[in-house]
């Protein structure tokens, strides 16, 4: 029978490998980020809505619920909530950040790609823009 390994030894990271795991992780969550900004700034099918469109809708059916009455009023207080929580869902969405995401990206998406192999058309497939690849130094012809 082998002799058995000694369990209780304890290994030591190094702090190099300890920086590279950082690096890792901070890549891995600028590209993470970004990507669900993207998803969620991702063109919707259907009429857009602008917010004072919404606002001016809210304006009315606020107006309306004052007057109504039974389930009438029931019905027009919904509708004031949606409204309402649609204006803060547009509020919310990070169109300003995005910029700054977009540089994040930028600096992470190269090292992160070749780090997982994911390719060009990959890239391409979740949505981020030519312009975008380009800038962080991922080209059709980059192998991953």
């Amino acid at each position: 029978m082998p002799p058995k390994k000694n369990t209780t030894t304890k290994r030591q990271v190094s702090d190099a490998h300890k920086a590279a795991m950082a690096a890792g992780r901070e890549a891995g969550r600028a590209v993470n980020t970004y990507l669900h900004a993207l998803e969620e700034n991702r063109p919707k099918r259907g009429r857009k809505v602008s917010k004072a469109d919404l606002e001016k809708r809210l304006t009315e059916a606020r107006q309306h619920a004052d007057e109504a009455v039974g389930t009438a009023r029931l019905l027009a207080l919904q509708l004031v909530e949606d409204l309402e929580s649609r204006i803060k869902q547009l509020s919310a969405v990070a169109t300003d950040n995005l910029g700054e995401l977009e540089d994040g990206f930028a600096k992470a998406a190269k090292a992160y790609g070749e780090a997982k192999g994911i390719s060009y058309a990959t890239w391409r497939s979740v949505g981020v823009p030519v312009e975008l690849l380009k800038k962080a130094g991922i080209t059709r012809g980059s192998a991953q």
